[in-house]
C-alpha cells in the first residue's frame, strides 16, 4: 500500500513558489490589510436567519485526516451555518495548491505551515496566517527503536533520509549543533517521498520529514517501531505545524466572515475534544477514495494531535507573536528568508 507523506506537500510547495508569485501577479503584500495581533474578546453574533449564507471556500493542505476533524465537525454539527456561512471544504488536486490558490484569490482560506507562510512573504506572496491549528512541530527526526542514535549528536557519519527540502536540512543541522555535534558530519540522502521504506529497509539510519501522527504510527503498525526526537528540544523554534491562511486582500474585504469562521471552528474543535469517537466517525465519511483512511491510525493520530492543538487559556487558534518572532529569526539565520521580512506582517489574530 502506498502511503502519502507531508514532505511531498512541502517539497512541491517549495518547487512551485516561483509559479505562485506569477499567479499573484508578483504583487507585494498590502499594508492596508494589516490588523492588530490582539485576540478579539467580543463574541461574534450569528447571522440573521433571513440573511443569505455567505459562501467560503477552504482548501486543505492534504487529503482529509484526523487533523481536519474540527472542520468536518463544524460543518456537520451546523456551527458554520449558525454563523451564516456556507463553507465548501476542498482537497487540493496537487498538494502544493492550497497556498498558491489562496494567494491568487481562487479560494478564500487554506491550511499551510507556519515556516512556509513566512517564506512565502519572502517571495512577495501576500498571505497571512489567521490561526494556529497545530501549535507544535509534528515533523520529528525518527530513528529505529533499536538504533544506537539516542540524540542528534549521534548522527555523525550517519545517513539521514529526507526529500531535499532545505527546511528539513536546516532543522537537522540545528539539532545536531545544539546537541554539541558537528552538522558537517551528517550525510543527507534524498529518498524522495519514500521516507517509510527508507527507514524500514535500513536504507537510511534516520529520516527527517515524517510526522509523529502519521508515518510514525504506520511504521509502528507495520512492525518497524521508531523513536522520534522533537526538534523543538534541540534549537529549532517551537513552530506551529499547521496554520489557517488567507490572502492580505481577503482579510481586508472579508474580515467579518473570517471572524465568524474562526468562531465556528472553535466550536468544532470543542466538539472533537468532547466527542472524539463521534468526530472520527464524521471524518471517515469524508475520506478521499484515492487516499483511504485507516480508522485505527486516525484514532491514534487524533490522540496525538489534541494536546498539540490546545491553546491553554487562549481560544483555539490564537497565535503567539513571540513564536512568529522566533521562527522568523531562525529562518533568517539559516538563509531561508531574505532580509526585511517582518514576523508581524505574516499573521493576525482577528
Amino acid at each position: 500500500m502506498k502511503f502519502f507523506t507531508r514532505s511531498k506537500a512541502m517539497l512541491l510547495s517549495a518547487l512551485t513558489m516561483l509559479f505562485v508569485t506569477t499567479a499573484c501577479g508578483g504583487s507585494s503584500p498590502s499594508g492596508d490589510a494589516a490588523a492588530s495581533s490582539a485576540p478579539s474578546q467580543a463574541p461574534i453574533a450569528s447571522a440573521s436567519p433571513a440573511e443569505p449564507a455567505h459562501k467560503l471556500t477552504l482548501m486543505l493542505d492534504w487529503y482529509p485526516n484526523a487533523v481536519h476533524s474540527f472542520l468536518y465537525a463544524a460543518q456537520e454539527q451546523g456551527y458554520f451555518a449558525k454563523q451564516g456561512l456556507d463553507v465548501e471544504i476542498q482537497m487540493p488536486a496537487d498538494t502544493n495548491d492550497a497556498l498558491k490558490l489562496v494567494a491568487a484569490g481562487k479560494v478564500d482560506l487554506a491550511l499551510s505551515y507556519q515556516p512556509q507562510v513566512l517564506m512565502a512573504r519572502g517571495e512577495k506572496i501576500p498571505v497571512k496566517a489567521l490561526a494556529a491549528i497545530v501549535r507544535h512541530p509534528l515533523t520529528h527526526l525518527m530513528v529505529p527503536a533499536d538504533s544506537s542514535i539516542h540524540s542528534p549528536k549521534d548522527l555523525a557519519g550517519k545517513n539521514i533520509g529526507y526529500s531535499s527540502i532545505p527546511l528539513y536540512e536546516a532543522m537537522v543541522k540545528t539539532m545536531v549543533k545544539a546537541d554539541g555535534g558537528d552538522p558537517d558530519k551528517v550525510n543527507f540522502v534524498d529518498v524522495g517521498y519514500d521516507l517509510i521504506p527508507a527507514i524500514s529497509t535500513g536504507q537510511t539510519d534516520a529520516i527527517m520529514g515524517a510526522f509523529i501522527n502519521h508515518e510514525q504510527l504506520i511504521l509502528q503498525k507495520e512492525g518497524h517501531p521508531v523513536n522520534s526526537i522533537d526538534p523543538a528540544k534541540y534549537g529549532v523554534p517551537d513552530y506551529s505545524e499547521l496554520v489557517l491562511v488567507a490572502s492580505d486582500e481577503g482579510i481586508g474585504t472579508r474580515k467579518d466572515d473570517f471572524g465568524k469562521f474562526l468562531a465556528a471552528m472553535q466550536e468544532g474543535q470543542a466538539y472533537v475534544q468532547e466527542h472524539p469517537d463521534d468526530a472520527l466517525a464524521i471524518l471517515l465519511k469524508h475520506e478521499d477514495a484515492t487516499a483511504p483512511l485507516d480508522k485505527d491510525i486516525e484514532a491514534q493520530s487524533l490522540k496525538v494531535l489534541l494536546p498539540l492543538m490546545d491553546a491553554g487559556d487562549k481560544p483555539f487558534g490564537y497565535q503567539d507573536p513571540a513564536s512568529w518572532d522566533k521562527v522568523q529569526q531562525w529562518l533568517s539565520d539559516n538563509g531561508l528568508l531574505p532580509a526585511g521580512i517582518e514576523a508581524g506582517d505574516a499573521f493576525v489574530n482577528l
